[in-house]
């Protein structure tokens, strides 16, 4: 085992956990991550809970308890699932008081069915801060078109927030804005700055795993020399951003008021090519003040074997902007591989929970009281 997740952490990078399950929680393991690895957060999403609860192991009092009270499935989900993320976020809660906010934080995303109906997200963000009543949850909205002014609405009721799914430059511009704006409406209203925290989730290895099939597709040397470019490049092109917007004057009127910085969280951090060093967007992504959001078998490989050797951020934007112009050169759109993302993480998200509905209700039925 090499030191590299406390050199990482010591560069500035928040170590999250991307998984969440009640065994994780009973068993200690968690715990002994955020001893022993330098777990400072966990974050879930549907597909998270759906391989969890369906796994079934720790669920199956509290589904027959369900059962019995006749609730509906939906009702139960939510039962479920943040009762595992209140767990967590107690087991957290030192990290919590010790970064005065800034981590010791568990994530729960708003049911992606509403990811299109602005409305209903900012009602199920407050309902879900309400059920979890935890300070240290972060409510995960979509930065879908009808996800960005519900950010700003729950930011400025004062509801952390961690804003999922981006792929875009443009789109992360967006969501900076909108957080901006959500900081000034809790501000107007008179609520405490300091009190509020936001992360933004720019997803990094769906972008090579699209770009590269389109590279492949091409097939000439030129474009087989430019895999596994583009995810880091639109990374690296978003902490450029990052670095922009929080040293404007508009961040600086709100800094003064004890805001804090939306941090970029690099999400969907696996390799999925097995060419790839399964540490790639880990250690190529270091700079201070992100987060990175690691399944366990990132996190085991970066403790393992990772080379955290400084700063691979700064100081490369020249390069990324070149990496994905000569992507574009080869007739890759850049806007159509995004959106195709945006759309189809939705998508996921929303297959997931509908077998997460599924797999739910047939616990609830096998586990049902026998009529009298």
């Amino acid at each position: 085992m090499t030191d590299a997740l406390k050199r990482l952490s010591d560069e500035g990078v928040a170590i999250w956990l991307d998984d969440l399950s009640r065994k994780r929680i009973t068993s200690g393991n968690l715990a002994e991550l955020i001893d022993q690895s330098h777990v400072v957060g966990v974050t879930t999403n549907p597909s998270i809970f759906q391989k969890a609860i369906s796994s079934g192991d720790g669920y199956e009092q509290q589904l027959a308890d369900l059962a019995a009270r006749k609730v509906t499935v939906d009702e139960a989900i939510r039962m479920i699932t943040t009762a595992d993320v209140r767990d967590a976020a107690d087991i957290l809660r030192p990290l919590y008081d010790s970064t005065e906010g800034q981590d010791g934080r568990v994530s729960i995303e708003v049911d992606p069915r509403l990811a299109h109906d602005t409305r209903a997200t900012v009602a199920e963000a407050k309902q879900l801060a309400w059920l979890v009543d935890r300070p240290n949850t972060l409510i995960k909205i979509p930065a879908t078109r009808a996800g960005l002014p519900a950010i700003t609405e729950v930011i400025g009721r004062g509801i952390s927030v961690n804003v999922t799914l981006i792929f875009s430059l443009e789109r992360y511009r967006e969501v900076m804005d909108a957080y901006l704006a959500g900081l000034e409406k809790a501000k107007a209203a008179g609520l405490d700055l300091a009190l509020i925290h936001s992360v933004a989730s720019f997803f990094v290895s769906r972008v090579d795993t699209e770009i590269d099939k389109r590279l492949d597709s091409v097939g000439t040397d030129e474009a087989k020399a430019l895999k596994g470019k583009a995810a880091l490049a639109n990374a690296r092109l978003a902490y450029e951003a990052y670095e922009e917007v929080f040293s404007s004057e508009r961040w600086a009127a709100l800094d003064r008021a004890h805001a804090n910085k939306q941090r970029p969280l690099w999400a969907s951090t696996g390799v999925k090519d097995p060419a790839y060093k399964d540490t790639l967007y880990v250690v190529d992504l270091v700079a201070p003040g992100t987060v990175n959001t690691m399944p366990e078998a990132t996190l085991e490989a970066t403790a393992d074997h990772g080379e955290v050797t400084g700063d691979t951020i700064r100081g490369t934007y020249e390069q990324a902007r070149a990496e994905l112009d000569a992507v574009a050169k080869l007739g890759i759109s850049y806007d159509d591989v995004v959106q195709l993302l945006e759309d189809e993480g939705v998508e996921k998200f929303e297959a997931s929970w509908n077998d997460l509905l599924k797999s739910t209700e047939a616990e609830l039925k096998r586990l049902a009281p026998a009529e009298d």
